[in-house]
C-alpha cells in the first residue's frame, strides 16, 4: 500500500523530474521514506542548505529548459528556500519548490516549526497550495508544474506531514468537488500583431544606425539574431543572461553593457537612433540612448514587461524566435553599411584594450583580469559558465568570450551572492560529460561555497570525470565590489571594517576534502595555473591571489559617480594603489583610442 509521498514522487517523475535537491528535515520525513523507495526515480540530491538546493533547483532549469525542483522541510528550512527561490522568480525560471509543514491537527496552535507557509511563499510563488487531502495531491501538483511553465516562475507545494503517510489516492473520489487532471504541457505559439510587426519594419528599415540589445528571452532565436543583425547592419549588445544567446567571436558582437560593460557596446548605444530590444529587461536607463535620441522596437514574451525600459514605438508581444520570423520578411538589407563598419572597429579596439589591461600586473599581485582573459584562449568546447555576484563578474563578463555551443548564467536579476557554486554543481548533475567552470568571488566562498565542496566530496564520483569541474575562487580578502560600489555611489572610503575578510587556504581545504586544490600568487603562472585545472582528473579549486585595487572600470564615467570616487579616494587606505594603477589602466585606454585614431 502506497503513501500520498510516494505518490507525489511518481507525479514528480511523470512530469520529468530526475533530481530534487534538497536537504532533509522531520517535516518531510514521509518524502523522505519514499525517496528511499523510488530508488533513484527521482534522485534525492543532498546540499548542504536549503538555500544552495534553490539555487541548484534555478540552475536546472536555466542550463536543461526543464523545471527545477527542491524540497525542504517546515519551517526553517522553507525559510531557507526563499533567497534561491526569489533567484528563480526574478529571471523567469520554472522551479516548483516541495516543503514539508506540521500536521493539520496541530496547525494554528503556535506550534513548534509552525510558520504560515502560503503566506511566507505568497510574493515568490506564481502558484501555492497545501495539499489537505490525499486525493487533492495530483492536481496540486499538475497545476504547480503547468503554471510554473507557463509563467515562467516559482509553484510551491505545502504537504503536512501527516498527508505524507496517509494512503495514496492516485484517482479522486469519484464525487462533487474532485478534479481530475493529467500530466502535460506544450509550448505554444506567441506572435504578435501583424499591423505592429509592419510598424516595427517601417520603423527598423527607417533607421540608419540600429543597435540591437539582446537578453536570455532571445535564446532559442541564436540564427533569427544573426540574420536580422546582417540585414539591419546592426551591432549587437548582451544582456549579462543573454551572454549565449551569440558567440563573441562574431565581429559585430559588442558584449555586455552596463557599469560592467564594453566600450564598443557604450559606443553603439550612445550613438544609435534606433534601439531594437529582443528578449530583455536590462533596467538601467543610464546605459541607454537618451529619451528621444532613438526610436524603439521591442519584442518580449510578456506583455507586463513591454516598453518599460525605454520608450518604445512598436511594441511586439511574442515569442522572440517565431516574431523575428515573421519580421525578417519584412526587413530590407541596409546598403549603406558604415554603421556596421564603425561597430566592428570599436569591437576590434575593445578587445585589444582588454587584452592589454589584463596583461599588466602591478608588482607580484596578479591582476584579476588576467585570470579570465588567460582562461578565454583555453575554454574547451562545450563549457558551461557559472559567475557568483562580486568583482569577478566584471572579468566573467568582459575577458570571457564565448564560443558557438558554450553556456553561460548567473544571478541576472536579483544579483545576489552564493548561485556560482551551486549552479556550477547542477550544471554538472545535468550535463556529466560537459567542463564546468564557476567564477567565485573569496567572500561569496566563504558564505556557503565552501560547504558546497563537501556536496562534490559526496557525489564525487559522479562529479568527476573527463571534463573539468573546477571553481575558480578570487582571493583577495576583501568584500570588492561592494568596496567599489562604496567609493563610486556614496563617496566614501573603503570600511575595513566591513570589507575586509580573512585570508582563508581556499586550496588546501579542497585537498582537505580529497578534491585538488591549485594556487597561483605569481602573475607569470596564471596560465600554467589553468592548464593544471583544465587536465585535472577530478574537481579542483583552483586559488588566485589577486590584486584588489584593479578598478572595474565602467565604459564611461558618470559625473556625479566621478566626483564621488575623487572624495572617498581622499581618506582611502588604499588611496595610493588605486590610484596609481587606475591611471595607469585609463592611460592605456587613451593610448588604445590615440592608436586606433592614428589607423583610420
Amino acid at each position: 500500500m502506497s503513501q500520498v509521498a510516494d505518490y507525489v514522487l511518481q507525479r514528480l517523475s511523470e512530469w520529468g523530474v530526475q533530481r530534487v535537491y534538497g536537504y532533509p528535515g522531520d517535516g518531510i520525513n514521509g518524502l523522505l521514506g519514499a525517496f528511499d523507495r523510488a530508488d533513484g526515480d527521482p534522485e534525492f540530491i543532498q546540499a548542504r542548505h536549503e538555500e544552495m538546493a534553490a539555487f541548484m533547483a534555478c540552475a536546472h532549469a536555466k542550463f536543461t529548459g526543464e523545471v527545477g525542483c527542491c524540497i525542504a522541510t517546515s519551517g526553517p528550512g522553507a525559510v531557507h528556500l526563499l533567497n534561491g527561490l526569489y533567484d528563480a522568480k526574478l529571471d523567469h525560471q520554472p522551479v516548483v519548490a516541495v516543503v514539508g509543514q506540521q500536521k493539520r491537527l496541530s496547525l494554528g496552535t503556535h506550534y513548534q516549526q509552525e510558520i504560515a507557509l502560503d503566506q511566507l511563499f505568497a510574493d515568490v510563488s506564481e502558484f501555492c497550495q497545501m495539499v489537505v487531502h490525499p486525493g487533492q495531491a495530483r492536481h496540486v501538483i499538475d497545476r504547480a508544474f503547468k503554471t510554473a511553465l507557463t509563467t515562467r516562475g516559482v509553484a510551491t507545494i505545502i504537504i503536512p506531514n501527516d498527508i505524507q503517510e496517509e494512503e495514496a489516492q492516485p484517482s479522486p473520489p469519484r464525487e462533487h468537488g474532485s478534479v481530475f487532471s493529467s500530466v502535460g504541457w506544450s509550448r505554444p505559439r506567441v506572435l504578435p500583431d501583424l499591423d505592429e510587426l509592419r510598424k516595427a519594419a517601417d520603423i527598423l528599415n527607417a533607421g540608419g544606425k540600429v543597435a540591437m540589445l539582446v537578453g536570455q528571452g532571445a535564446a532559442k532565436a541564436e540564427a533569427e539574431v544573426k540574420e536580422v543583425a546582417e540585414l539591419l547592419g546592426a551591432g549587437v549588445a548582451k544582456a549579462l543572461l543573454g551572454r549565449e544567446v551569440l558567440p563573441d567571436d562574431l565581429p559585430y558582437v559588442t558584449g555586455p553593457i552596463g557599469l560592467l560593460g564594453s566600450k564598443a557596446s557604450d559606443n553603439m548605444i550612445q550613438g544609435c537612433d534606433t534601439l531594437l530590444m529582443v528578449g530583455s529587461s536590462f533596467p538601467y536607463s543610464e546605459w541607454l540612448p537618451e529619451e528621444g535620441q532613438a526610436k524603439g522596437v521591442e519584442i518580449d514574451i510578456d506583455g507586463r514587461m513591454i516598453g518599460i525600459r525605454y520608450p518604445m514605438d512598436a511594441h511586439l508581444v511574442g515569442d522572440s524566435r517565431e516574431t523575428l520570423r515573421a519580421l525578417i520578411p519584412m526587413l530590407e538589407r541596409k546598403k549603406d553599411r558604415g554603421w556596421r563598419e564603425k561597430i566592428e572597429k570599436d569591437v576590434r579596439e575593445w578587445n585589444d584594450l582588454c587584452d592589454r589591461w589584463a596583461g599588466e600586473h602591478f608588482g607580484k599581485t596578479i591582476n584579476p583580469q588576467s585570470v579570465a582573459a588567460e582562461l578565454s584562449s583555453r575554454l574547451p568546447d562545450g563549457a558551461i559558465l557559472s559567475a557568483d555576484s562580486g568583482s569577478g563578474t566584471n572579468w566573467w563578463a568582459r575577458h570571457l568570450k564565448l564560443r558557438e555551443g558554450m553556456r553561460a548564467s548567473l544571478s541576472g536579476t536579483l544579483a545576489t551572492m552564493g548561485p556560482g557554486t551551486p549552479y556550477a554543481i547542477a550544471a554538472r548533475f545535468a550535463y556529466p560529460d560537459r567542463p564546468v567552470i564557476a567564477f567565485v568571488g573569496d567572500g561569496a566562498f566563504q558564505m556557503n561555497g565552501m560547504n558546497e565542496m563537501i556536496t562534490v566530496k559526496r557525489y564525487l564520483d559522479r562529479l568527476s570525470g573527463p571534463a573539468p569541474l573546477i571553481f575558480c575562487v578570487f582571493n583577495n580578502q576583501d568584500l570588492n565590489q561592494v568596496t567599489w560600489e562604496q567609493r563610486a555611489m556614496a563617496g566614501d572610503p573603503k570600511y575595513p571594517g566591513s570589507q575586509d575578510i580573512p585570508d582563508v587556504p581556499y586550496a588546501a581545504y579542497a585537498e582537505l576534502l580529497g578534491l585538488k586544490g591549485i594556487v597561483c600568487d605569481d602573475p607569470k603562472k596564471v596560465g600554467a595555473a589553468w592548464d593544471e585545472a583544465l587536465a585535472a582528473d577530478r574537481p579542483v579549486v583552483l586559488e588566485f591571489k589577486v590584486d584588489a585595487e584593479i578598478a572595474p572600470i565602467p565604459p564611461h564615467i558618470m559625473k556625479e559617480q566621478g566626483k564621488k570616487a575623487v572624495k572617498a579616494a581622499l581618506h582611502d587606505p588604499e588611496a595610493t594603489g588605486i590610484a596609481t594603477k587606475g591611471v595607469r589602466q585609463k592611460l592605456t585606454e587613451y593610448a588604445e583610442h590615440l592608436s586606433g585614431r592614428g589607423k583610420k
